[in-house]
């Protein structure tokens, strides 16, 4: 279960008031400062708790995965939209009219949430962010089958540290939206992972066992297997998300840096849900 002493997890003990995402997507930082480095990014739609303000910035906890950093105010509004959609590609724009040739507002990623209140033909007007193609759109409640499937959309999107758009995105960026357009909300960082979602795989290494949407970790990095020989991975070697064999995988970042040091198995049916165990220390 989490440690909640973590700092990466732990908000003052002050009270907040809560405020949303409205930007395509905002950083969150280490500091409050725009060059301090990225720790997450909160998507539009997402909810957030703040607690100070400092020098633009607010120091927020993330509803979703009790992430805290500082965010830039600019991005963030008080009042509160009700989301009845999410998005379900990689990316998309938000247009200042129902017309491919208009104006694009906004850049939104997969899982940002949205309020639709018109229809017209193949578009729908999203409040405070424009209009999106119908295609791009699913209802709020509606999951992916399968998160290799969402994973492999990614494929060639930029490695970014700190990053979950589609945009770019780091490693457990990778892995955290595809479980979760699965259904299954994972932790954010690698250690996270490893040590409170799925199950260990005993014997990982022998050939066969490892099974698609089986996630493989090093200390710092994790990838999820497309079949029982070939990894995806937002990685630092092509700085973007890659597909290739797990061995060659492994003997380079052997090579570079550290041996594998285990596997995960995530059960989508059982584990689907809107508040995970690892988030209530349940």
């Amino acid at each position: 279960m989490p440690d909640y002493n973590d700092t990466r997890l732990t908000p003052p003990d002050r009270p907040f008031r809560l405020v949303q995402v409205r930007a395509g997507s905002v950083p969150v930082r280490e500091a409050p400062l725009p060059d301090a480095r990225l720790a997450t990014e909160a998507l539009f739609g997402e909810i957030l708790d703040v607690f100070e303000e400092q020098h633009g910035f607010a120091l927020v906890q993330c509803q979703r995965d009790r992430y805290v950093g500082w965010v830039p105010l600019a991005g963030l509004s008080e009042r509160l939209l009700d989301p009845t959609h999410r998005i379900t590609v990689p990316h998309t724009h938000a247009y200042a009219e129902p017309d491919l040739k208009s104006a694009p507002r906004l850049v939104l990623s997969l899982g940002a949430k949205v309020s639709v209140i018109a229809e017209e033909g193949d578009w729908r007007h999203c409040r405070d962010a424009g209009w999106v193609y119908h295609r791009h759109l699913d209802a709020v409640t509606a999951q992916a089958e399968d998160p290799v499937s969402v994973a492999e959309q990614y494929i060639a999107t930029p490695y970014l540290w700190g990053g979950r758009s589609g945009l770019g995105l780091d490693c457990t960026g990778l892995t955290q939206q595809s479980f979760e357009a699965a259904g299954v909300l994972l932790p954010r960082d690698s250690d996270m992972q490893f040590a409170w979602a799925g199950e260990d795989i005993p014997g990982w290494r022998d050939p066969g066992t490892l099974q698609r949407g089986d996630l493989v970790f090093w200390k710092g990095h994790v990838g999820i297997m497309t079949d029982p020989d070939h990894l995806l991975h937002a990685n630092a070697w092509h700085l973007a998300v890659a597909r290739e064999p797990l061995d060659g995988a492994i003997s380079r970042i052997a090579k570079y840096y550290a041996e594998p040091i285990g596997a995960r198995r995530i059960q989508i049916s059982s584990e689907r849900g809107p508040v995970p165990a690892w988030k209530t220390g349940a």
